[in-house]
């Protein structure tokens, strides 16, 4: 880190400096396939969480790499916020929990309702709901419940499934969709 004056100057600083000079430049995509695959493009994720009132906007891929200080940014905001406890988050839902919010052009963040679980809290879950799975990928950090105020449950799984790369769950009465790094398959559809 280089301080001059009163202004500090980081490796994370310049990449996001470079990374806001870039947007401007990013090619669009058709789809998310493109999107996942592309090279020569960044990579933003935007998030806000109720639960902790915490707010994340990061750009975690630059130039076909991943960044890494900034996926264990998203890993500690995908925390379980019940107990604290971390699991690497895996960059494949990032992938798609972006591509997705890319697909639908909203200008606002998610919002997070579940990142990673810890086993004590998915067992407290599944003993709340039927619908929350035994294995849920919850616990390997493979899985997000996401929300979006300008859109629909339907246009958000449309938008997951049209990455076709994991599972997407529609929960139109508690209105958040499950995004996945899984097998692709859709449910509650």
């Amino acid at each position: 880190m280089t301080k001059t004056g009163s202004n500090v100057i980081s490796r994370r600083g310049v990449l996001r400096g470079f990374a806001a000079a870039s947007l401007c430049a990013a090619p669009v995509y058709a789809n998310a396939a493109g999107f996942l695959r592309g090279s020569g493009d960044i990579r933003r994720i935007r998030m806000y969480s109720g639960r902790t009132g915490e707010s994340m906007d990061t750009i975690y891929w630059i130039e076909g790499e991943y960044i890494q200080e900034a996926l264990k940014e998203v890993t500690y905001f995908m925390r379980d916020w019940r107990n604290d406890k971390l699991k690497s988050i895996d960059a494949r839902t990032v992938d798609i929990m972006a591509a997705a919010h890319g697909l639908m052009d909203a200008n606002e963040p998610y919002l997070l309702l579940s990142g990673y679980r810890s086993p004590e809290t998915n067992s407290m879950l599944r003993s709340r709901s039927s619908g929350v799975a035994k294995n849920s990928l919850h616990l390997k950090g493979q899985a997000a419940d996401l929300r979006l105020k300008s859109r629909s449950v339907n246009q958000m799984a449309q938008a997951a499934q049209s990455c076709s790369a994991g599972g997407v769950g529609k929960y139109r009465g508690s209105n958040f969709v499950h995004m996945d790094c899984g097998v692709v398959r859709s449910w509650n559809g």
